[in-house]
């Protein structure tokens, strides 16, 4: 497995390319925008998309998705819940950069679901409070987590828009991604990556003495 990341869009969305260095398929996570950039990218590289994840519905993961799911002929992936933001620019933040943008998933997912794409197999962990239907992406075996705008290096998602809760958002996290090995590798939405291990000792929303209790 090999996981990139291009930082794209109006407000820097990291967005991820995981392939399968034996099979030369790939998986795009968040397309965030320009889709001709991502296009060539894997075109460059050789890759061979089979599928997009969104980790939430968002403007600025999801610009590009349905340009880039047409050209390659591949289904959009997205947690159940967030069906309605997804469609919706007044709830999915559109509006804010004057866009009516709007998405139907083509596949919805639930907590706990496991999928294998790519040849690699991801357990599916729904963390809502960022949005109602907010997807982490687990590869288990690599000990890799996609966490989208749920965790950050020493921070968390903000939780002041539609279908947004802090105090969901941090049982999602303590709950579910804080019972993760230390080791295991947290590739957020923006910023850098960090690992589990490390927010449990740094990050003050989530650590050991954070100030939620």
């Amino acid at each position: 497995m090999k996981i990139q990341s291009y930082v794209l869009g109006v407000v820097s969305t990291n967005c991820y390319i995981v392939s399968n260095e034996n099979t030369k398929e790939a998986i795009i996570i968040d397309p965030a925008d320009q889709a001709s950039v991502i296009t060539n990218l894997l075109k460059e590289q050789g890759l061979h998309p089979v599928a997009i994840l969104l980790t939430h519905g968002h403007f600025d993961h999801i610009m590009a998705a349905e340009e880039v799911a047409k050209y390659y002929h591949i289904p959009v992936i997205a947690g159940e819940a967030e069906k309605e933001l997804l469609a919706d620019p007044d709830l999915n933040g559109g509006y804010m950069i004057r866009k009516n943008i709007t998405l139907k998933a083509d596949q919805l997912i639930q907590d706990k679901d496991q999928i294998t794409l790519a040849g690699l197999k991801i357990q599916m962990i729904h963390t809502p409070g960022h949005t109602a239907g907010g997807m982490c992406y687990y590869f288990d075996k690599e000990k890799i987590l996609i966490s989208g705008d749920t965790l950050f290096l020493e921070s968390v998602g903000r939780t002041d828009l539609p279908t947004g809760n802090a105090k969901t958002l941090i049982e999602s996290i303590k709950q579910k991604l804080m019972v993760l090995p230390d080791d295991v590798m947290v590739c957020p939405g923006h910023g850098d990556r960090t690992t589990i291990g490390y927010e449990r000792t740094h990050n003050p929303y989530v650590g050991d003495n954070d100030f939620w209790d």
